[in-house]
């Protein structure tokens, strides 16, 4: 079959269960696409022998009748989770040659399902970035505009989907980096509640922030990885014991009695018209299924940009300080003294953005700025919290917002100029400093036929009901069946 890469993960289930084509058929479609988009850069390493090893053995698992819901299905993965036997990256100069260890808990969970993982997708370095053109390995293509950023930091795991090469990927979202390349790239994705699917295994940038989701074509497929992804892990402390629902069981419920909160932070000056107007219309279109549209403010919205800004800088220059050119990973040579070793290789193995980051952090751990900036930041993170628990307890269920201010950008057109760089997150930090779930599906496109993502930020640990009304919104639009596929 060659429209393969067109089919979603049940109808991919259905036909290799059918025995319509075989995984290691579906495994060499999906690989041979990825050599045809190479120009797309989306991929760090591509694991042919893994994939069809893997695929050959879900042959023999379904030809037995022991079949789960990825088995024999290729997938792709964000280049900032543990994959035992494969190089981790985390898109930097410092660990090009790292191979890992041990998987990740995530990848287990993959591996239990019997999933085929075709490689590892490009990112910004060490997840700090809204474009993905941070990577050592050179910026990801936008499929939909080659002249545009694809979104970061999962931007290679957006484009792999965007452009048919794989059906879902995982990624990392520390402050819209799953939803935003959605957004961008015109497919869904979820950021989980904190503490919903295991760390473990997933390198770390911000500790309290850092969430893996999955990112796919459609609300369904997402749904469906969610249940392969979440669970307690005892070997992370932050993973919470809480039984996993079938996320795919309310979907197709109608909207009747559900109460879409509208921020009115969330829609102000310098929004591009035509987000504004996509998503305006998407709120009209929950309406008329059923959804109650309510008013809501957050006041304290216009702080979470620079608050974010302190927190995440500050957990990361410690999260980084194991990179020291001694454990692992890239080693200096020549030095002479233990300091010089130490800066040495961290001068050469870090690009730009990872060490303005690494600077801010440190600034404001130190001695005589902590009180004035860290701790603040952690109190003013808690005023944001609260305005979400207080609209969610009295009025709404939901809330809708952009997912960005604008549609994709041109490539180069922001790197000079961070502070424009890390506005583009004003929509979806909040969400990360609150712990929240929230996704991206796609509700329109504007007059340079870039896509546009409706946002859909929920209560923690209620997942079921953001997907329920996304996939009620999708299953209503033509949005998420445009593609951009060659």
């Amino acid at each position: 079959m060659s429209n393969l890469h067109e089919l979603s993960l049940k109808q991919l289930r259905t036909g290799l269960d059918n025995k319509e084509f075989s995984s290691k058929e579906l495994t060499e479609h999906s690989l041979a696409r990825i050599a045809s988009h190479q120009d797309l850069n989306a991929f760090i390493n591509i694991t042919p022998e893994v994939a069809l090893a893997a695929a050959e053995a879900a042959d023999q698992k379904i030809k037995n009748k022991e079949v789960k819901s990825l088995t024999g299905i290729p997938l792709a993965i964000k280049d900032l989770i543990l994959t035992k036997g494969i190089k981790t990256t985390c898109a930097s100069k410092f660990l090009e040659n790292f191979v890992a260890p041990y998987n990740a808990t995530v990848i287990e969970k993959l591996l239990a399902e019997d999933a085929v993982i075709v490689g590892k997708t490009n990112l910004d370095e060490f997840a700090m970035g809204s474009s993905n053109e941070n990577s050592a390995f050179g910026p990801v293509i936008n499929p939909w505009d080659k002249t545009k950023v694809p979104g970061g930091s999962s931007g290679g795991s957006a484009a792999v989907i965007a452009a048919g090469l794989v059906r879902a990927t995982l990624g990392t979202d520390t402050g819209g980096s799953i939803r935003q390349p959605c957004s961008f790239c015109s497919i869904t994705g979820i950021k989980p509640t904190y503490g919903r699917i295991s760390r473990y295994g997933v390198t770390a940038y911000a500790s309290s922030l850092d969430q893996v989701g999955p990112m796919a074509g459609n609300i369904e497929d997402l749904a469906i990885m969610l249940n392969a992804l979440c669970g307690k892990d005892p070997l992370d402390a932050t993973s919470v014991t809480l039984k996993t629902p079938d996320f795919t069981k309310n979907l197709g419920q109608d909207l009747k009695g559900l109460r879409v909160g509208m921020p009115k932070e969330y829609f102000i000056d310098g929004i591009q018209a035509e987000v504004r107007t996509a998503v305006e219309n998407a709120v009209k279109q929950l309406e008329s299924l059923g959804a109650t549209v309510v008013p809501v403010s957050l006041p304290n919205t216009e702080h979470a940009v620079p608050t974010y800004y302190i927190i995440a800088p500050a957990e990361a220059s410690s999260n980084l300080g194991r990179f020291d050119g001694i454990r692992f990973g890239n080693r200096a040579t020549g030095c002479e003294t233990l300091e010089d070793l130490y800066c040495e290789s961290r001068s050469q193995g870090f690009g730009i953005e990872v060490k303005r980051r690494i600077m801010m952090g440190t600034y404001v751990l130190s001695s005589g700025y902590y009180d004035a900036y860290y701790l603040k930041a952690q109190k003013v993170r808690r005023l944001i919290k609260n305005d979400f628990d207080r609209v969610f307890a009295k009025d709404c269920d939901v809330i809708a917002s952009p997912v960005t201010p604008t549609t994709a950008f041109e490539l180069n057109s922001r790197v000079s100029d961070p502070i424009q760089m890390y506005l583009n997150d004003i929509f979806t930090i909040p969400v990360n400093l609150a712990g929240l779930p929230a996704l991206s599906v796609p509700c329109g496109f504007d007059q340079n036929n870039l896509p546009i993502g409706l946002h859909l930020i929920g209560k923690a640990w209620d997942e079921e009901t953001l997907l329920k009304t996304a996939f009620a919104y999708e299953q209503s639009t033509e949005w998420s069946k445009k593609n951009c596929y060659k």
